[in-house]
């Protein structure tokens, strides 16, 4: 099993950027796919990035392509979300997810077996 720890959340002016970290507990971090999600009030959970256990393997939702760069290091058991060019339809809690059910990045939030508690972004205008 894996436990993990969002932080870096925070208030910021559109334009602005935030590095989102999630801290993974465990052993075998290196063999878990790992995701970004993000929950505005009253919507659904959605898919924000995510990156395979093969780092090389990365997928991004079509509104953040170009300003979010998801990365890993397997070392310090961490995932990070670089956020740039924020707008105000970023505002959301934040969700780190992992899986061992694939090597490669995966956009399905069914896939993920595993979150945390979430961290909160608010952009404002």
């Amino acid at each position: 099993q894996v436990q993990l720890v969002e932080s870096g959340g925070g208030l910021v002016q559109a334009g602005g950027s935030l590095r989102l970290s999630c801290a993974a507990s465990g052993r075998t971090f290196s063999s878990y796919a790992m995701g970004w999600f993000r929950q505005a009030p009253g919507k659904e959970r959605e898919f924000v990035a995510s990156i395979g256990a093969i780092a090389i393997s990365t997928s991004y939702a079509d509104s953040v392509k170009g300003r979010f760069t998801i990365s890993r290091d397997n070392a310090k058991a961490t995932v990070y979300l670089q956020m740039n060019s924020l707008k105000p339809d970023d505002t959301a809690v934040y969700y780190c997810a992992a899986t061992r059910g694939t090597l490669y990045s995966t956009r399905t939030r069914g896939d993920y077996g595993y979150w945390g508690q979430g961290t909160q972004v608010t952009v404002s205008s």
